[in-house]
Parts: C-alpha cells; structure tokens; sequence
C-alpha cells in the first residue's frame, strides 16, 4: 500500500508541473500567433461589459478561452503519454518468457543418461 501512495503522490507532483509547462507553452508560444491569424487578438483581454458605467462587471469570456485550450492540450498529451505506456506494457507482456536455465545437477544427471543411452 505505501508504493501506491508513494506513486500516486509523484504523480501528482509531476502532473502539476507538467500542467504548468503546458499551460506555459499554450499562452506564451502557442496563443500568440493564433492570436496574430486573428487579428492579433490577444484571447485573455476579450471581455463583455455587463451594464454601463466604470463599475459595470465584465464577462472575460477570452480567459475562459484560453484555458478551454490549455485544458485540451493537456488532455490531450496526457491521452498520448498514457497511450505510449500502455503499448510499452503490452510489448513487455508479449515477449515470452524464458524457461529456467537447468541447475549443474540436471545437466550433469541429462549428460550422464545421454552417456548410458549411447553405450
């Protein structure tokens, strides 16, 4: 049970950093050239105003966007590093399994009646 703790909390520790590389990578390379096919929108600034006036609050829907994305490439690669694991485990499982080399003693008793049958 401990292992299992143990593996599951590298797991999550790993997770969180890779989820900050990706979210790293979406918002500083790949967001911005989207952003200039589009006019050179930059997603985390779209807004609605909800009323009028300085107070009036603001539905940021672009930073909901932006982290849609995030979230799907991150899916999205962990779906890949899962799949990639799942075909290592099945090739280990494929190779057949060497019998057991025979101890001194049977290859020395198989000898012996090797010897005894040609005589």
């Amino acid at each position: 049970m401990r292992g299992n703790v143990v593996d599951m909390a590298v797991g999550i520790i790993i997770g969180a950093a890779f989820g900050k590389i990706v979210s790293s990578l979406v918002k500083d390379i790949v967001m911005p050239p989207i952003g200039m096919l589009v006019g050179g929108v930059d997603f985390t600034s779209l807004s609605i105003p909800l009323g009028s006036g300085e107070e009036a609050a603001m539905l940021n829907y672009g930073n909901f966007l932006q982290v849609t994305f995030d979230f799907l490439i991150v899916a999205f690669a962990i779906f890949l590093l899962i799949k990639g694991m799942n075909k290592m485990q099945e090739k280990e499982e494929e190779k057949p399994a060497e019998p057991p080399k025979p101890s001194d003693e049977v290859v020395l008793l198989t000898e012996i009646r090797d010897a005894l049958k040609s005589h």
